[in-house]
């Protein structure tokens, strides 16, 4: 059975960045499951797989654009610290669910000082093109269930 809308997938990959160095990758663990045509991975990579069958190995480049977006810098923002009031650490790498006019969104401290906090709501791999090292290891076709719910059960 070939990979087509409404089909659930499971793969094994490896996502690595432009250097080769592994970012990402389900080796020794389950591989990853999604319901094709979902929209539930990066549209590139979901592209490139339509049409492949169990057993197809391939690496697929995924341009920045079709992966995770190209890098916003409107996303960075410089922030008060004391809008992080109650907080008990504010460090490097934390990560904070911020309101915005278009919803919620996940932000990433970037810099911390005295007076005030950088935060990053692009996604780590914005502005990245990314490189995956594929493997189908089975195709079936979604139940009504996973198709209303527009995911894997």
């Amino acid at each position: 059975m070939s990979i087509k809308n409404n089909s659930v997938v499971r793969f094994h990959y490896t996502l690595s960045d432009k250097d080769g160095n592994a970012v990402d990758s389900s080796a020794g663990g389950e591989p990853l499951p999604y319901l094709h045509g979902a929209n539930n991975i990066v549209p590139g990579l979901e592209k490139e797989l339509e049409g492949k069958d169990v057993g197809d190995k391939m690496d697929v480049q995924v341009s920045a654009a079709e992966g995770y977006g190209e890098y916003n810098p409107n996303l960075k923002q410089t922030a008060p610290r004391e809008l992080f009031e109650g907080v008990d650490a504010i460090e490097v790498g934390s990560q904070f669910e911020a309101q915005t006019d278009q919803g919620p969104i996940s932000v990433v401290v970037t810099e911390v000082n005295d007076d005030e906090v950088v935060v990053d709501g692009n996604h780590p791999l914005a502005g990245q093109d990314l490189f995956f090292s594929v493997e189908i290891v089975e195709v079936r076709d979604a139940t009504q269930e996973e198709i209303a719910h527009q995911h894997v059960h």
